[in-house]
């Protein structure tokens, strides 16, 4: 049986690492442990790491197609792993899914279009919305029994008011939501009922947690697959972010071809040279190196929770269904935001994510997909900053 070392560090500082290269910038302090942007500290599988050296030791970087095995390899891994049979032409692609989902909302909406978002959410969902000139409608999730659940009645309300297109993260992040098929069913039908267009950022759905099954909702029916416009990646998955690809799944026709064209006028439709051998031996020898990640960050979240069961109980761990993010709301503290990053920042000298960004003041979000020897020392670190504040 194949063993992955999720133990060794990697020291990504001087990589021009986004997580790790910008702490003195963002936070003051190069010290600083970071444990916000969502990338993991784990290499890719082994697999890949092979396969994108041997590429590059080909020497001739030129421009790159996309052959057939590429789409064989996504198709099979999505019968395998979700059980979703998809025919090949409705994929598209995009550098990434936070660019699909703008090109989306110029494609299907106007100028003022109303666009709900569940908040609180990933925060880009905010920033393509108000910088395409989109009305940004917020419909608040809802903390029930420690998880997140969906407001119906006032989503009715907002997609009877006009809205034309609703942003759905699934599975949610921060919240780590996987939602149930009865929620999506009953989200489907409202969005069949008043014509709003679903754009589904599914992102982690491979990082489903043992326990819970993610549900595409495009898979639901054909009608409202042809609602839907579902993104995916194997960014996240197999922590390759740093190789921009990512796939669209379009079963309407014509809003297919409107976003293709969209894409091409921004020459955004080539393919890297790297991506296409990542890509596809991911998904083709990937599936062991992911399991083992997915019980290793389960570990991680129990250590998690263990630790602020133990010395911070005031500090309310939701539980993650997905993804290797936890979700924790401090506001039984007292403490503000304000307050919050100067213990994080300045005493601690971590980083974790500001739950303000999301939309969720008096929350924090911790990435878990690093070393465990990393993630020990920052709850260490934040433990003693907590105790220095008073706070028991």
């Amino acid at each position: 049986m194949q063993t992955f070392d999720f133990d060794r560090l990697h020291d990504r500082r001087g990589t021009n690492s986004y997580k790790w290269d910008q702490s003195e910038a963002l936070f003051g302090d190069k010290d600083i442990l970071p444990l916000w942007v969502a990338d993991m500290d784990f290499q890719s599988p082994p697999e890949v790491v092979k396969a994108l050296t041997e590429r590059a030791q080909h020497g001739v970087y030129g421009y790159t197609i996309r052959p057939q095995s590429y789409f064989d390899s996504l198709l099979e891994w999505l019968k395998r792993r979700h059980q979703w049979e998809v025919p090949q032409d409705w994929l598209a692609t995009s550098p990434g899914v936070v660019t699909a989902l703008s090109l989306l909302i110029h494609t299907l909406t106007d100028k003022g279009d109303a666009i709900v978002i569940q908040t609180p959410v990933y925060y880009p969902f905010f920033d393509v919305i108000q910088l395409n000139e989109r009305m940004l409608v917020e419909n608040p999730l809802i903390i029930e029994n420690g998880l997140y659940r969906m407001d119906f009645e006032l989503l009715e309300r907002q997609f009877a008011a006009g809205a034309k297109m609703l942003l759905l993260c699934s599975p949610h992040n921060p919240g780590g939501r996987v939602w149930e098929q009865e929620e999506l069913i009953r989200l489907g039908e409202l969005c069949l009922k008043y014509r709003v267009w679903i754009v589904s950022d599914e992102i982690h759905f491979d990082l489903v947690l043992p326990g819970h099954k993610h549900i595409p909702i495009a898979s639901l029916s054909s009608e409202l697959a042809q609602q839907t416009i579902t993104c995916i990646a194997p960014s996240k998955t197999f922590n390759m972010p740093g190789i921009s690809t990512s796939t669209l799944i379009i079963p309407d026709e014509r809003v297919r071809r409107n976003y293709v064209r969209a894409l091409k006028t921004l020459s955004l439709h080539l393919e890297s040279y790297f991506a296409c051998t990542a890509f596809e031996v991911a998904y083709r020898h990937g599936d062991a190196w992911l399991d083992s990640a997915l019980q290793y960050i389960q570990d991680n979240i129990r250590y998690l929770e263990h630790f602020f069961i133990e010395h911070f109980p005031q500090f309310k761990v939701m539980s993650p269904q997905a993804t290797y993010l936890v979700w924790i709301d401090y506001r039984d503290t007292q403490l503000s935001a304000a307050q919050m990053k100067d213990i994080m920042f300045k005493q601690a000298k971590v980083a974790f994510s500001d739950g303000t960004v999301f939309g969720g003041e008096g929350f924090l979000r911790i990435n878990v997909a690093c070393p465990r020897s990393i993630l020990a020392e920052a709850l260490e670190r934040f433990r003693h900053a907590i105790l220095h504040n008073d706070l028991k």
